[in-house]
């Protein structure tokens, strides 16, 4: 359950970054849609990032051990 929600979140930082990119050549710069969308994948990045910490730290998730 866990990994499923860190690639449901890695593929809406990705998504995000599309949506930003598409809003970036569509508006021009002259909405602020685009830096909502990077608002958005920067919370969206900082939960990421907690969640595998937290993981890692309670044991829920191992890192690769070295060969």
């Amino acid at each position: 359950m866990l990994k499923a929600v860190i690639v449901v979140l890695m593929l809406a930082v990705v998504v995000s970054l599309f949506s930003g990119l598409f809003f970036l050549i569509k508006d021009g710069g002259k909405t602020n849609r685009v830096v909502n969308s990077l608002a958005l994948r920067v919370t969206l990045s900082i939960l990421l990032l907690a969640i595998i910490l937290v993981a890692v730290w309670q044991g829920s998730l191992t890192l690769n051990p070295t060969p």
